[in-house]
């Protein structure tokens, strides 16, 4: 009875390990498709950019308006055409990853950020990322973010 209990520990711990290991696999592949977009940034990459959405995703903005907080909605298409023509300096948006929860074909990410333009301090605030996995790999479907310039630290 001893080696029985031996033998499904082993199995147990054995199993835990392969799924902690299939976890940080795809906890790894979603943060790459993030920083995949932000390295897009970086460079004005519009391919590089694109890849990182799919065709359909939806982008908006959490901003204060004459002291009034709304929503802004932007097409993606439009962020990339902004961000991929030339600029004198470059979009640079460092982003620490808080939060990544997965379930699946569905992940949601939380990240802070300070984005800077060239080496300028320009704002700062989080993303909340939500991603599909598909045949592809790991796409964006989701993104709204906050932005402010006090309370940055």
């Amino acid at each position: 009875m001893k080696k029985f209990y031996i033998l499904a520990l082993i199995l147990f711990i054995g199993i835990s390990k392969n799924n902690a290991q299939t976890v940080n696999q795809e906890e790894d592949a979603v943060k790459q498709t993030i920083n995949n977009l932000f390295d897009g940034m970086r460079n004005s990459d519009s391919t590089f950019l694109r890849k990182a959405f799919t065709p359909k995703s939806i982008m908006q903005t959490i901003a204060t308006r004459d002291g009034k907080a709304m929503v802004r909605t932007e097409s993606v298409d439009g962020f990339i055409k902004s961000v991929s023509a030339p600029h004198p300096e470059k979009y640079d948006e460092r982003i620490v990853f808080t939060k990544v929860l997965i379930d699946g074909n569905l992940a949601s990410v939380w990240t802070d950020y300070k984005f800077y333009v060239g080496d300028k301090f320009s704002h700062c605030g989080v993303n909340s990322f939500q991603l599909f996995k598909g045949d592809d790999g790991w796409k964006i479907i989701y993104l709204i973010d906050t932005r402010r310039k006090d309370n940055c630290n």
